[in-house]
């Protein structure tokens, strides 16, 4: 079992790391490997909706100049997603949110199915708006949500404050049992089999 972390912060070893790490320890203690990735302070492109990745077998985005299909490639071998980030003016880094609908449209196939979790790192508020802007992807994708014993939300500023937020970290805790837990039952089954999508539009 592995778990793909993302860290959608601009800063290394801000306290969007020490929730995710929080979390990956936990894991680590269930016996669930896990690898963190951090998407930096590089750009990332937005989707533009040119279709080509829909031609394409391989599940990758036409853009192939920023970090989107080396990390979708992850996702062959690991069995679930959690992605963390700053609250920006009561919404997540624009450049995670980029990467996640980009991976999700190019490669939905690798993510259908797998157990998915969100984690939002604020100074004070926006941080319910923030998770749940990173949740509802996950919703469209049949990824199955993970909770814990709070909303998924840590409290800090400066570098390092997080750790001082002992509920919040706590919810790391729970959140990492909960996705161990998850994943255990799910070994060695088969994954659900979706009908085709039926879309409807509004205007026809």
């Amino acid at each position: 079992m592995k778990v793909l972390l993302i860290n959608g912060s601009a800063r290394k070893n801000g306290n969007t790391y020490l929730a995710l790490m929080e979390v990956a320890r936990i894991l680590e203690a269930n016996s669930v490997q896990t690898e963190l990735v951090q998407i930096g302070a590089k750009p990332v492109r937005g989707c533009i909706a040119c279709g080509k990745c829909k031609s394409d077998a391989g599940c990758r985005c036409a853009f192939d100049d920023d970090l989107c299909n080396r990390v979708t490639a992850k996702m062959r071998e690991c069995d679930a997603l959690i992605v963390g980030s700053p609250v920006y003016y009561g919404q997540p880094n624009g450049s995670l949110l980029s990467l996640m609908q980009r991976m999700f449209y190019s490669a939905g196939s690798l993510f259908r199915g797998k157990p998915a979790a969100a984690v939002a790192v604020c100074r004070r508020g926006g941080a319910t708006a923030a998770l749940q802007t990173m949740l509802m992807p996950f919703q469209i994708m049949s990824m199955p949500v993970v909770t814990s014993q709070y909303w998924n939300i840590v409290y800090g500023r400066t570098e390092g404050e997080a750790a001082l937020d002992k509920e919040g970290m706590q919810t790391m805790r729970t959140l990492a049992q909960n996705m161990a837990y998850i994943l255990r039952q799910q070994t060695g089954q088969p994954k659900p089999q979706y009908e085709e999508p039926t879309p409807m539009h509004f205007i026809r």
